[in-house]
């Protein structure tokens, strides 16, 4: 749905299905419920996620086509995709969901195989972008590893980015690639976004491209900032403890396009000093520990220093440590709550996104990421599709605001 000049959507990730059968189920039970509550008389965005076999599946047979015709007759329309997990997402993935990470042709293959895939589906006259990982995960990686990790990706990005340019030349469509900063990620803030962008993407990237392809310095440097974004998950900066604000300030600051926001909330919590009252906290985030997805944790000090824990169960063998005041954990909860309890969300860090955009213009392009509805304590799970539309409501009224 179109906002004034923002395209709202949510992220299709939350339906299960790594098969295009079992993607298209989803889509065909879902969108059309979604869409008639939320934008019955207007046409429909749409948050594509496919995995390696759904988006191989979709070039046989004339399934694209197909889609594309589905789409077109229910008055909807892909502009965005999720790129970031290739595989299964579903089951048991915890850190594979960086596997294959972006040091490998397979990222490259898929990625390139989706942005085909988009500049087929993608209206005229409308902007495409794919979310993808933030290059590797820490834990795999020694000094050598990353220095390995940064070169392979940079070379591989700079193919993505050439490659959109012709597909730009060719179709008209303008996409581009959207990294995803999360904790644990190679790259996981604003200070390494830029790191790898001033350090790695632009120089190295552009020499790639000047010898590989005969242009010019300025060239591969335009080609490489037009079609290598940010994607701004809310919940991954908030985890970070990062003011939305400044981060976008700052990557304005270092001609940094962001392509997407995800609009997505964690979870937070205060930490009494009290043992016992602090007991009751860390009960309430146990039953958030689950076994499917990551759920990164940074506990924040009196002194404003900080401590990474790579899961909610390694962060809760430290769960009295007598200096630690704050946790944030990377657990995408419903973003129309604020309060679980003696938990909270870091929802007010949307408020203060989508207040920031409406003042200056960042990105065309909002998709709501609350994926993790089968894995919510039971007590939080209702109807999915009346979730969905509840959650793109609030969005709205914050716009409206």
């Amino acid at each position: 749905m179109q906002l004034n000049n923002h395209h709202l959507t949510y992220c299709t990730n939350i339906h299960a299905g790594d098969s295009w059968a079992e993607a298209w189920e989803g889509l065909q039970t879902y969108l059309p419920a979604v869409k008639e509550k939320f934008s019955p008389h207007q046409p429909f965005g749409v948050g594509l996620r496919l995995s390696v076999f759904a988006s191989r599946e979709l070039n046989e047979k004339g399934r694209l086509e197909e889609f594309k015709a589905w789409l077109d007759a229910n008055d909807m329309y892909v502009f965005t995709m999720n790129g970031f997990p290739y595989g299964g997402f579903y089951a048991e993935v915890k850190d594979e969901v960086h596997w294959p990470d972006w040091r490998t042709q397979q990222r490259l293959d898929y990625t390139i195989e989706l942005f085909d895939q988009l500049a087929v589906l993608l209206p005229d006259d409308m902007e495409g972008g794919i979310s993808t990982s933030p290059l590797s995960y820490k834990p795999w990686l020694n000094e050598v590893e990353t220095s390995a990790a940064f070169e392979f990706a940079t070379r591989h990005m700079a193919k993505v980015a050439y490659h959109l340019h012709q597909l730009e030349a060719s179709t008209g469509h303008y996409m581009h690639l959207d990294i995803e900063p999360e904790p644990d990620g190679l790259i996981e803030n604003t200070a390494e976004t830029i790191h790898f962008f001033k350090q790695w993407l632009i120089p190295k990237g552009g020499q790639f491209l000047q010898e590989e392809h005969q242009l010019t310095a300025a060239a591969a440097e335009a080609m490489l900032y037009r079609h290598i974004n940010v994607c701004y998950d809310v919940c991954h900066f908030a985890v970070e403890y990062e003011q939305p604000a400044e981060v976008f300030q700052q990557l304005e600051n270092n001609n940094i396009r962001v392509g997407k926001i995800q609009i997505s909330a964690a979870l937070k919590a205060d930490l009494p000093a009290n043992l016992s009252e602090r007991a009751a906290v860390m009960e309430a985030f146990s039953t958030f520990n689950e076994s499917t997805y990551l759920h990164q944790v940074i506990a924040r000090d009196a002194n404003g220093e900080f401590t990474n824990y790579n899961d909610l169960p390694k962060a809760m063998e430290h769960a009295n440590a007598p200096t630690t005041v704050e946790w944030r954990t990377h657990f995408h909860v419903p973003i129309f709550l604020e309060e679980y309890g003696v938990l909270q969300s870091t929802r007010q860090d949307i408020v203060e996104v989508l207040d920031y955009v409406k003042q200056k213009e960042v990105t065309s392009h909002l998709e709501v990421e609350t994926y993790t509805w089968d894995v919510l304590p039971k007590t939080m799970k209702t109807n999915l599709a009346d979730s969905i539309v509840r959650e793109l409501e609030w969005v709205k009224q914050q716009l409206d605001a």
